[in-house]
């Protein structure tokens, strides 16, 4: 779960008590379940979620492990407070901070070099859709991936986020999702096979309880 910039100490905190008790049954089923917060909360998420199977994870990373880069939050840090997940290339950075497919490769080796699961996000904008660009669009931004993480693969998560569904109220449906998680499944096997057979590929955009 993404919270994007928004919440407050005590609105996460009601939250995070629905959410933790609404989903023991998946995690008491083995699933692996996970809040990605802003950075001044993952304190207190942390200290929520403790002795619990739930995970705390960021919502970027910087791409320096240390030095004059005032407001950045590198991987060692997030590790070091006890984070294990971090998103990388967010649709909305991509957009609004024009982070670039070599970046959010970048950062998802820099997080795997810490310990921590970088789930990265791919997904197409409407336009592209549109004109039919939807493979060639994902298999782009996935081949820096490749090209600095291939053997680790493994250790990475794919979430597949087409931008013409964030914030819009539409959603792919599920023949759409399969579509490209499928594409996603078939360009990965081409770097590592095995990998490819085990990667956990997501699907985001305008989720709902109805949908």
């Amino acid at each position: 779960g993404n919270w994007k910039m928004h919440g407050s100490l005590a609105f996460n905190q009601e939250l995070l008590a629905g959410l933790m008790s609404a989903a023991d049954v998946a995690t008491a089923d083995g699933a692996e379940v996970a809040v990605c917060v802003p950075f001044p909360y993952l304190g207190a998420a942390l200290q929520q979620v403790a002795g619990t199977a739930w995970q705390v994870g960021a919502q970027d990373v910087s791409l320096h492990e240390q030095g004059a880069y005032t407001g950045e939050v590198s991987a060692g840090m997030l590790a070091d407070i006890g984070a294990k997940w971090v998103i990388v290339g967010h649709s909305e950075r991509r957009a609004y901070h024009g982070e670039t497919d070599q970046q959010v490769a970048d950062k998802a080796k820099i997080a795997l070099n810490k310990g921590l699961t970088p789930i990265v996000c791919v997904g197409e904008t409407l336009q592209e859709r549109e004109q039919g660009l939807t493979d060639a669009v994902v298999i782009r931004q996935l081949q820096p991936v490749l090209a600095v993480a291939a053997e680790q693969l493994s250790d990475i998560v794919i979430a597949y986020e087409p931008v013409w569904a964030i914030g819009t109220g539409k959603t792919a449906t599920p023949d759409m999702a399969q579509q490209v998680h499928a594409l996603i499944r078939a360009t990965l096997a081409r770097a590592n096979t095995n990998a490819a057979n085990t990667i956990r590929i997501l699907y985001g955009g305008s989720m709902k309880p109805d949908n």
